[in-house]
């Protein structure tokens, strides 16, 4: 029921050098106050004389739309000349706008090249992107070692995304040996810090017991911390928590509270459970065509217990018109993708229907499934 969450922040920088004119520092605490426009006459003048600094912090201001119209084709000709000097954070910055395709077309390769001359300066939010960039095989070859090596050296200077990112490594024995263990070191450094996915993941790992001992009300603690941040899979895990009575009282309303702010992002377990909820009439009134819309939600992401059961709501008519043509399709699917019981469902409900119309439901289930099921009408 859990997966571990892993992405990388793409996000701009704004910072001052050692020893910059006292115009720098002039226009840095102006753009601090909020007074771009000073801000934009001091520096202005410093970056068309070659300071890189200033040249760094205009691309911010275009980039930002801060006291001028936003432009991301000017944010990139500055952060280009700042870059081109060695200025690490433009580095990073212009690396960012190719990701993005913001102001230049999008090119992988070149975000990575000047990733990797940001990140070889130790900029640890340059290093997470590279790492990211490896890990998705996005302008580098994938590599899931290179990538550990990059997160490793941001999350040693106690970036939280790069730590995060090394949790889940660990924990999925990417690019090292698993480790629960060391999953849950990083995790911890980084939930601890108020990191919703991290709380997650911290979450996942006391509930099945990886790498500390099972403990349900500690898996509960860390679900709720990150549920109330918003984070749609600990919403649906917390659920589970409730339903089952695991670290908290048990209680069916709770639990499809939880479910239900999970399945409304689009959570598709939590879609699942909340629609077996509404099937059996717990923590809701029962309501079987409540029960099958969220059922079919699920199924369309590919749940296979959804579209079993939405089979079922099919051959029996529960909260819609019996069709054992359509039954027949979601069993044949939910077999495919390894329910229990469905082939046999299947073949029940192919008793009730003619030659034709079994032929008809087959040739549904393949177009259905070969559109990731986005065509299953």
């Amino acid at each position: 029921m859990n997966k571990f969450i892993r992405s990388a922040i793409f996000a701009l920088m704004l910072f001052p050098a050692p020893g910059s004119a006292q115009d720098l520092f002039a226009g840095l605490a102006a753009y601090g106050a909020g007074d771009y426009a000073t801000a934009l006459r001091e520096w202005t003048p410093l970056a068309e004389q070659g300071d890189a600094d200033a040249q760094s912090n205009l691309g911010l201001m275009y980039a930002e739309g801060d006291g001028v119209p936003q432009d991301y084709a000017e944010a990139v000709r500055w952060y280009q000349l700042a870059a081109e000097q060695g200025h690490a954070d433009a580095q990073f910055n212009l690396g960012v706008m190719y990701a993005n395709g913001y102001g230049v077309p999008q090119d992988d390769a070149e975000a990575v090249k000047w990733f990797r001359l940001a990140a070889e300066q130790g900029v640890a939010e340059a290093q997470t992107s590279l790492g990211f960039m490896y890990i998705n095989g996005k302008g580098v070859p994938q590599d899931d070692a290179e990538a550990v090596k990059w997160y490793r050296l941001a999350a040693e200077q106690g970036y939280a995304r790069a730590q995060s990112n090394l949790g889940v490594m660990y924990a999925n024995g990417k690019g090292v040996p698993q480790d629960d263990a060391e999953a849950v070191k990083w995790f911890r450094l980084v939930a601890e810090q108020g990191d919703a996915d991290a709380q997650n993941n911290l979450g996942v790992m006391y509930s099945s017991g990886k790498g500390v001992p099972q403990d349900d009300a500690e898996a509960v603690k860390w679900f709720r911390l990150a549920a109330e941040q918003g984070v749609a899979e600990a919403q649906s895990n917390l659920g589970v928590m409730y339903a089952n009575g695991e670290g908290v009282p048990q209680d069916d309303a709770e639990a499809v509270k939880w479910y239900r702010l999970a399945a409304e992002q689009g959570n598709a377990l939590a879609q699942y459970n909340l629609g077996a909820m509404y099937s059996s009439g717990e923590g809701v009134p029962q309501d079987d065509a409540e029960a099958v819309k969220w059922y079919r939600l699920a199924a369309e992401q590919g749940v296979a217990d959804a579209q079993f059961n939405l089979g079922v709501m099919y051959d029996n008519g529960y909260g819609v018109p019996q069709d054992y043509a359509e039954a027949h399709m979601w069993f044949n699917i939910s077999a495919a993708n390894g329910a229990t019981d469905a082939a046999t469902n299947r073949d029940q409900v192919a008793a009730k229907l003619l030659p034709a119309d079994i032929s008809e439901a087959q040739r549904r289930a393949k177009v259905c499934m070969a559109s990731g099921y986005q065509d299953c009408d």
